[in-house]
């Protein structure tokens, strides 16, 4: 092959994803990499509330299929984008190594949540999200907002809304940092699964051994592991990206024994909050320990009267 064709979608985040990974594989390879465009139902679609357009596996399809069809190599995903689902006739080729996990509040006059007063409304899409400020700040109005990184923070200066909640990790790739109010920590807001990863897609049946070997060395194990019990617990409790789900994994060298944490939280119907439990093991077991810990929040819920509440989990 004469250079890398990376399948991607037109917003200015995932091309800078889409380029980051296209410039390590020239690192690599020596040879010149091209992104190719790709505009899916999500992006056209920016009016239509994201639940009811089937969670964020809108933005996925139509740049899977670029693959697919001999249109492109490879495709960048933001992993927690990516349907818990595998593809026919793709592969999570590479995991790179994963960026700052959190979620981050950007708010007017460098408001934070606990000091943006009563009734301020605090702009998200996400149910996952929206569970969780109200859990911390029930005074607060959450508002549901779409829209790309640009549009959901001028909300902020048009003030349209008070705040918005958003990924740091997008922020940090788009070099907008200096913009965020407050690092929310993971005791306030787990992240979604994936939150901060990116997924590099490949056809399962690839014959440039070039191309599969530079994949492989963009691949970050203990990245790989910790999504891994991520996507297992929200593909256990068969929520895909339509519950509100939040999961953070970590992984250590504890006495020359690699060891995985497992947090994981459900939201339940509204006035109940959520559910949260943790497990911790060798990460080897990374997908049965997302598994356990769905059971036991699965278990949690049953407890209760009510049963999840349907929205995007991003």
């Amino acid at each position: 092959m004469t250079g890398v064709r990376v399948a991607t979608r037109a917003s200015a985040l995932a091309r800078t994803q889409s380029q980051t990974i296209a410039d390590l594989l020239t690192g690599i390879m020596g040879e010149p990499a091209e992104l190719v465009e790709v505009r899916t139902h999500g992006d056209i679609d920016q009016s239509t509330p994201l639940a009811q357009l089937g969670g964020v596996g809108v933005f996925v399809g139509a740049v899977r299929e670029a693959v697919v069809n001999g249109n492109a190599d490879i495709a960048v995903h933001s992993l927690k984008d990516l349907p818990t689902a595998a593809a026919d006739e793709l592969t999570i080729a590479a995991v790179p190594a994963r960026a700052d996990a959190h979620d981050v509040l950007i708010a007017r006059d460098g408001l934070t949540l606990e000091t943006l007063p009563a009734g301020a409304r605090v702009g998200t899409g996400s149910p996952r999200r929206a569970c969780q400020i109200e859990a911390v700040r029930p005074d607060l109005d959450v508002v549901p907002v779409r829209g790309n990184v640009d549009t959901r923070i001028a909300l902020v200066g048009q003030g349209v809304v008070d705040a918005v909640v958003l990924a740091k990790a997008g922020l940090e790739r788009l070099g907008r940092l200096a913009e965020v109010s407050q690092t929310l920590g993971f005791d306030v807001m787990l992240p979604a699964p994936g939150q901060g990863a990116l997924a590099v897609e490949s056809r399962l049946i690839n014959d440039d051994e070039r191309l599969t070997s530079a994949l492989a060395e963009l691949d970050h194990p203990e990245t790989r592991l910790a999504v891994t019990a991520e996507r297992a617990l929200l593909a256990a409790l068969e929520a895909g990206c339509s519950a509100p789900v939040g999961a953070y994994a970590t992984v250590a060298d504890e006495a020359g024994v690699s060891m995985l944490h497992l947090a994981g939280l459900l939201g339940v119907s509204e006035g109940t909050g959520y559910i949260r439990k943790s497990v911790t093991g060798f990460s080897a077991d990374a997908e049965q320990l997302g598994r356990q810990l769905a059971d036991e929040l699965l278990y949690a819920m049953d407890s209760r009267t009510s049963r999840p509440v349907k929205g995007g989990a991003a």
